[in-house]
């Protein structure tokens, strides 16, 4: 193998925005992520929603309406 052509692997802590830390290897220095399985509803058996302009309640309210015909 050829001297000094891999990338280093570096110790890395992966933190999430739920405030959970992993520790693990790869080539970047420090990760943030979005997601993961302390907080992802696949894996906690939870669901839930985000929605900040009201779109779930919207879509409820027409999805009752075409239900009841």
């Amino acid at each position: 193998m050829k001297k000094e052509i891999h990338p280093r692997i570096n110790e890395v802590t992966m933190t999430c925005v739920c405030g959970n830390s992993i520790k693990t290897s790869s080539t970047s220095k420090d990760m943030r992520i979005d997601i993961c399985s302390a907080c992802h509803p696949f894996y906690t058996g939870t669901q839930k929603f985000v929605d900040t302009a009201g779109r779930i309640e919207k879509f409820q309210r027409r999805y009752a309406k075409t239900n009841k015909k």
